[in-house]
């Protein structure tokens, strides 16, 4: 199995929706933070501190990936696997992703970093480092805004395509030639299922 899609969107712009829809499309497993498992944890590790995985090896599971923590290597996941496009998805501004992930995963991380943190900790602690080394409201949305240009900027046009929450079946038809499914596309992971989860 090889990664058919590249997912270089950050979290909380509908990527759990994608990975279900991706899913449906592709049949296998998309990863997405919620496939981390603890023997992952130091690959993925190793990762953000720049001695990555084989990419091949480490996601052979895998059929496609979206969301953190891929969307933190999305150069290294696009040049081990060329042939996949490479998905995107943002939302509408800066200000409407800040305040969705502000309640969510910023929220989460913060209440809930241990003193010590174990190897998933660790992980995130530096993936959110080399996003935004500061977590101040405006710097992390300049960041989002620096992130979405890179991409843009590095992927070529023919390679690249783009995804909001409600642009539906279209754009990962178009770009995977698939036709569209007569079922409704999947909508999860709003940010009170998310926090109901937590409390759960």
């Amino acid at each position: 199995m090889s990664v058919q899609i590249v997912g270089a969107g950050l979290g909380r712009t509908g990527t759990h929706s994608l990975k279900l829809a991706i899913e449906h499309l592709l049949g296998g497993t998309c990863h997405h933070m919620m496939e981390v498992t603890d023997d992952q944890t130091n690959g993925w590790n190793a990762a953000f501190h720049d001695d990555p995985p084989d990419w091949t090896d480490f996601l052979s599971s895998y059929n496609a990936i979206v969301d953190w923590p891929g969307a933190g290597v999305w150069r290294e996941l696009a040049d081990a696997f060329p042939d996949a496009p490479v998905l995107l998805s943002t939302r509408s501004s800066a200000d409407v992703w800040y305040e969705s992930a502000a309640k969510t995963i910023f929220d989460h991380i913060e209440t809930q970093r241990p003193e010590e943190p174990g190897p998933q900790g660790g992980f995130v602690d530096a993936m959110m480092a080399r996003f935004s080394p500061v977590w101040e409201p405006d710097v992390l949305k300049a960041a989002y805004e620096a992130h979405n240009r890179e991409v843009r900027e590095a992927i070529s046009a023919e390679r690249l395509f783009e995804y909001q929450p409600g642009d539906g079946w279209g754009p990962l038809c178009e770009a995977l030639q698939l036709p569209v499914p007569d079922v409704p596309f999947p909508h999860t992971n709003t940010t009170e299922q998310f926090r109901a989860r937590r409390e759960e």
